[in-house]
C-alpha cells in the first residue's frame, strides 16, 4: 500500500518485553501491506551509561572515540529487534547507519547529515524484507576512511525523517513514551491537552525551546522535504499528533476555509538545559561579535539569546545563552577569545531556565507578549532576558521558578477559564532579543535573534543541516 518509516525511542525498546511489542507492531504494519523501514535508538539509558563509563576514565574523552563507543548502543538495538521480528516469521535485515546510506560531515559527536543514499534499503525492501536502520549515526564521506559519526542527542529522529525524505515515504511515525505533542509538559501541567495537528513552524519552535518529543533538526528535514510526521505512543494505538504543512490559517484541515488563526498560543515550553554567559567590558568596535560567535560556531556550539548592552563609550557587555551540555567547551572558547580581545571578565550562570510560548496566531495579535509578562509578574517572577519572533516569545528566568512559570502561563492562555483574545498594546512581531531590567520587560539594548523558522542558520548558530540537494531528486538519494 505504501512506504512507512517508523522510529522507536530508547524507552520503547528498553527491555525484552518492549522489544517484542515493537516487533509485533512492525510486523502488523507489514502484514497490512506496507513496506516498513524502522529506525531504532539505543535501549533505555544505554547511551547515558556509556557516557558515564567514558567519563570515569577522563572528563574529556576524544570525540572520535566517543562516537565509536556510543554507536554501539544502536547497533545492539537493531540486531535485537531484527531477531525478535525474525521470530515472528517475517524476513528482516538490520543495517548500521553507514550501511543504510547515512553520510555525514566529519564533526564527531555533532555530525550533520549531508547525504542519504537509499539504494541498499530499496533493494532490501524490493526483496520483501523489513529494514531496520540504526539511528543517531552515520559515516563520513570525506576521504576514504569512512569514520563513524553520531548526530547528537535526539539524532535518531533526524535519521528517521531524513530516510523518509530520501525514500519518498508516505509517513514518518515517531514512536515514543507519550501519546503526542501537548500544550505543555503534562508531567508538570496536568491540564495540558494533546495537539492533534501542528505546523512545521510551530513544532520547530517548540522543539527548539524545550519540547523534547522531537529533535529540532528532524522537524527541519520534514519541513524542507514535506515529510508528514506522526508523533505517537508505542504503548497504545491511539492517534497522536500530526506535524505537517498547514495551508489554512485556521488549521481546520478541511481545505475550504481561510481566516485568521483563532488560537493565539499553541503551546508553552520550558528548557532547564540552559546556561548564561556574559563577557564583561568587551571592546565596542566592529567585528568583535563576529569573532566571538564565529569561534563558537566553529565548535558547533549553538547560541540562543544574544544581548549586547552598551555601558561606556568604548565598552559593552555581551550576554548569550547556550546549552549547559556545551558550557565546558564554550567556556574554553570564550575565555580564550576574551583574553585576546581584552575583555575584563567572563561570567557563567547555570541557575537559569527558559520559558516560552509558541503560536502562529500571535502574528496579528498585539498584546500576547504583555499578557505573558503579566502572568509572570503576578507570580513575582523576574525576567532576565526576553527573546521574540513572529510566532514565539521566550523569557529567561530563575530555574527554581520554572514550574510555577509554566503553570501560570498555561493557565493564562490555554485553559478553559483563560481570558479571551489579547488586544492590549504590546510588542510587535519583529524578531528581537532584549535584556530586561529587574521587574520589567523594558529593553536596555538588543541584537537580532534568529528564530528557527527556516532551515538557514544564523551567525553563531548551527541549527540547520546543510541542504544536500534539490527536493525533486530521485527516491533513494538526495
Amino acid at each position: 500500500m505504501g512506504l512507512i518509516v517508523q522510529k522507536y525511542g530508547g524507552s520503547s525498546v528498553a527491555n525484552t518485553a518492549r522489544l517484542r511489542a515493537v516487533a509485533e507492531r512492525v510486523v502488523r504494519t507489514r502484514r497490512e501491506g506496507h513496506q516498513v523501514v524502522v529506525v531504532v535508538s539505543a535501549q533505555g539509558d544505554t547511551t547515558d551509561e556509556l557516557i558515564r563509563k567514558a567519563h570515569e576514565l577522563t572528563p574529556n574523552p576524544p570525540r572520535r572515540e566517543m562516537d565509536m563507543l556510543l554507536a554501539t548502543g544502536e547497533q545492539a538495538s537493531i540486531a535485537l529487534l531484527a531477531i525478535a521480528i525474525d521470530c515472528l516469521g517475517e524476513p528482516v535485515v538490520s543495517l548500521t547507519g553507514g550501511q543504510g546510506g547515512i553520510y555525514t560531515d566529519n564533526v564527531h559527536t555533532k555530525a550533520r547529515i549531508t547525504r542519504v543514499r537509499g539504494d541498499r534499503i530499496l533493494r532490501e525492501l524490493a526483496a520483501g524484507k523489513i529494514v531496520i536502520v540504526a539511528g543517531f549515526q552515520g559515516i563520513t564521506v570525506e576521504g576514504e576512511d569512512y569514520e563513524i559519526t553520531t548526530l547528537g542527542r535526539g539524532g535518531s529522529d533526524t535519521t528517521a525523517v531524513a530516510l523518509a525524505a530520501a525514500l519518498k515515504a508516505d509517513m514518518c511515525e515517531i514512536y515514543t513514551d507519550v501519546t503526542g505533542v501537548f500544550t505543555a509538559d503534562p508531567r508538570i501541567v496536568p491540564q495540558a491537552r494533546k495537539i492533534p495537528v501542528i505546523s512545521y513552524g510551530e513544532m520547530l519552535e517548540m522543539a527548539s525551546l524545550g519540547a523534547v518529543v522531537l529533535q529540532p533538526r528532524s522537524v527541519e528535514f520534514g519541513a524542507v522535504y514535506n515529510v508528514p510526521i506522526h508523533v505517537r505512543s508505542s504503548f497504545s494505538d491511539e492517534p497522536g499528533t500530526i506535524v505537517k504543512e498547514l495551508t489554512l490559517m485556521n488549521g481546520n484541515g478541511n481545505g475550504t476555509e481561510t481566516g485568521e488563526k483563532e488560537v493565539l498560543v499553541t503551546g508553552v515550553t520550558h528548557d532547564t538545559n540552559v546556561a548564561k554567559v556574559v563577557l564583561v567590558s568587551v571592546p565596542d568596535r566592529p567585528g568583535v561579535a563576529a569573532r566571538i560567535f564565529g569561534a563558537l560556531a566553529a565548535e558547533r556550539i549553538n547560541v540562543d539569546m544574544i544581548v549586547q548592552t552598551t555601558k561606556a563609550e568604548q565598552e559593552t557587555d555581551l550576554l548569550f545563552t547556550i546549552s549547559r551540555d556545551d558550557l565546558p567547551r564554550a567556556s574554553e572558547v570564550v575565555r580564550r577569545v576574551a583574553r585576546e580581545l581584552g575583555a575584563k571578565d567572563v561570567l557563567e550562570d547555570q541557575t537559569v531556565a527558559k520559558v516560552s510560548i509558541v503560536g502562529a496566531g500571535m502574528v496579528m495579535n498585539p498584546g500576547v507578549a504583555a499578557a505573558m509578562f503579566q502572568a509572570l509578574a503576578d507570580c513575582g517572577i523576574n525576567i532576565q532576558v526576553i527573546s521574540t519572533s513572529e510566532i514565539k516569545v521566550s523569557c529567561l528566568i530563575d530555574e527554581s521558578r520554572v514550574v510555577e512559570a509554566v503553570r501560570a502561563i498555561h493557565r493564562r492562555f490555554l485553559e478553559e477559564n483563560a481570558p479571551g483574545p489579547v488586544r492590549a498594546a504590546a510588542t510587535g512581531a519583529a524578531a528581537t532579543t532584549a535584556a530586561a531590567a529587574p521587574g520589567s520587560a523594558r529593553a536596555t539594548a538588543s541584537t537580532a535573534a534568529s528564530s528557527m523558522a527556516t532551515p538557514t542558520a544564523a551567525a553563531g548558530s548551527t541549527s540547520a543541516d546543510p541542504q544536500p540537494g534539490a527536493t525533486g531528486s530521485a527516491a533513494g538519494t538526495w
